[in-house]
């Protein structure tokens, strides 16, 4: 059976260092603080934002909320993105997706200075991801490459399949593969001959958003599987892109779903605003 890479242990790991950081800044005149806007009721927005809220005052981040209601004008959703660039309290911004109907995503996720763009969503910060200079890496993708390295498992010259091609998870952690020296394969729902694809993997992340989709019985022996997929199947089952039974009884380690990689992403949104402060607090 595979080894759990256990991503609750490893959040609750860097969470208490960055405790200890908070603290050194604090010392130096430094809070740093994180703006969360939330436009509209979405109950699984209202969950994540709330998660976000207790995970800063565990680690001692200044968290501001902004809950707009849903009629919210894109110009007024600007404006405030506006002052809480210009405000020194808050050094990261996080606009809550999705957005209403109404509001172009796409200009408002560039309207948040680069500087302060914790999510990694700005078209500037990606880029230097791109180019392999980042500034902040998106959270999900930077916790699922955090915690291959927690785990022990070194890239370079691996073959790395990732399943999933958005803007938030596939492309940019193909990109961060790639950095560390893996063959990378990029695959999606036009994918021909998907089982092919996913049983060369050394490694497997997917990020397809459809449930148990991978079978277990395309994994290679061996194989190292990290599944980025929340799928709410019934009321209150949760479960992952992959079947986790059959796949752990022929990888050597896999993340569960949930406690995978869900923990790490709002500890990786926490790395990133203690950086901002620090870049902009010290001026690194």
């Amino acid at each position: 059976m595979a080894r759990i890479i256990d991503g609750k242990a490893i959040a609750a790991k860097i969470r208490g260092e960055l405790a200890e950081e908070v603290k050194k800044l604090a010392a130096a005149g430094i809070q740093p603080g994180l703006a969360v806007v939330l436009v509209g009721d979405d109950p699984a927005s209202r969950v994540y934002v709330s998660m976000k809220e207790k995970a800063c005052q565990d680690v001692g981040i200044f968290s501001d909320e902004y809950k707009l209601h849903a009629e919210t004008s894109e110009a007024d959703l600007l404006a405030l993105i506006g002052r809480l660039n210009n405000d020194p309290r808050i050094h990261g911004i996080l606009v809550q997706l999705p957005l209403p109907g109404n509001i172009n995503t796409e200009k408002v996720l560039e309207a948040v200075s680069p500087t302060k763009d914790v999510d990694g969503f700005h078209p500037y910060n990606v880029g230097r991801l791109v180019i392999g200079k980042p500034l902040f890496r998106p959270c999900t993708p930077y916790g699922v490459m955090v915690m291959l390295k927690e785990a022990g498992i070194d890239l370079t010259g691996k073959e790395v399949v990732v399943v999933g091609r958005s803007n938030i998870v596939g492309k940019p952690v193909a990109f961060m593969c790639l950095q560390q020296h893996a063959t990378v394969t990029l695959c999606h729902t036009r994918t021909r001959d998907l089982p092919a694809k996913v049983g060369m993997a050394d490694v497997l992340i997917a990020a397809a958003g459809k449930p148990e989709m991978i079978k277990g019985e395309w994994i290679k022996e061996g194989a190292v599987v990290i599944d980025v997929g929340v799928n709410r199947v019934g009321e209150k089952k949760l479960v992952g892109d992959v079947e986790f039974v059959a796949a752990s009884k022929r990888a050597s380690a896999i993340t569960p779903v949930p406690g995978g990689v869900g923990p790490m992403t709002i500890t990786m949104l926490l790395h990133n605003t203690v950086e901002a402060a620090k870049n902009q607090g010290l001026g690194d």
